[in-house]
């Protein structure tokens, strides 16, 4: 089971929101690349990061700031970004930069055509980022909910190519109030590519749910809030989820 150390960007910094709101957002450090380092010493084997400017303006927002992420980490980690990917030159020029994967989230939906040209041009770096709340998709930084089933719309993608997909529940967010493991496995379950948990991740509990389901497909969870203020210990969630000690 892959913990996945998520670095949301504002404006330069590293910061989480609580459930998307850009006005609630609570600032960890000055330094991204910094933030960076500090994971992979701790144990990272993959890092998360999010332009939320990007997602908002739809367009990346915190170039410089990936960048010195991307030259801080080197060829040691896959990186993967996520926040207002909307077009092929964008995905060409993030994958140019060092980037491992890139996600896309809001223009998956409403431009499928995208989505199937990114699988075609760029096979084995497209994730999908489907967040959703009581099992419907929401867009444009969570502030839209539609009327997609998540379930129908994997299957769709997976047909696609995508690499694999992340599922967040909007409602737990940043709320530290657990993933919601019944959705992400009724997902996993529907698809033979990997999904990967996020949104509300909180203790060791969560690590332990994610681990008695990995074989139903869920290779991975993204920690945020939780590994930010101390309510789970990254390095040793890490390593006791390697040894199945839980």
């Amino acid at each position: 089971m892959l913990i996945i150390p998520a670095i949301d960007l504002k404006d330069g910094q590293c910061v989480r929101l609580k459930q998307g709101l850009m006005e609630q957002a609570t600032v960890f450090s000055d330094s991204p690349a910094a933030m960076a380092s500090h994971w992979l010493a701790q144990g990272a084997r993959r890092l998360h990061l999010v332009d939320l400017n990007g997602a908002f303006a739809g367009k990346p927002k915190n170039e410089s700031a990936i960048k010195s992420i991307l030259r801080e980490v080197g060829d040691d980690i896959p990186v993967q970004l996520g926040g207002g990917i909307r077009d092929l030159d964008t995905i060409e020029r993030c994958l140019d930069d060092g980037l491992t994967y890139v996600i896309i989230g809001t223009a998956a939906v409403k431009n499928p055509g995208f989505l199937h040209d990114a699988c075609t041009a760029f096979p084995g770096h497209i994730i999908v980022g489907l967040d959703a709340k009581d099992g419907k998709v929401a867009t444009d930084g969570w502030s839209k909910l539609t009327g997609h089933d998540v379930v129908d719309l994997g299957k769709k993608y997976e047909d696609y190519g995508v690499e694999s997909i992340i599922y967040t529940d909007i409602g737990r967010d940043g709320m530290l109030s657990g993933l919601n493991i019944e959705a992400t496995v009724r997902l996993a379950q529907a698809l033979t590519i990997p999904v990967i948990a996020s949104g509300g991740l909180s203790s060791l509990d969560d690590i332990r749910a994610l681990c008695a389901v990995e074989r139903e497909g869920v290779v991975g969870t993204i920690a945020g809030r939780a590994i930010y203020d101390g309510s789970l210990d990254f390095k040793s969630a890490q390593e006791a989820a390697d040894a199945g000690n839980l």
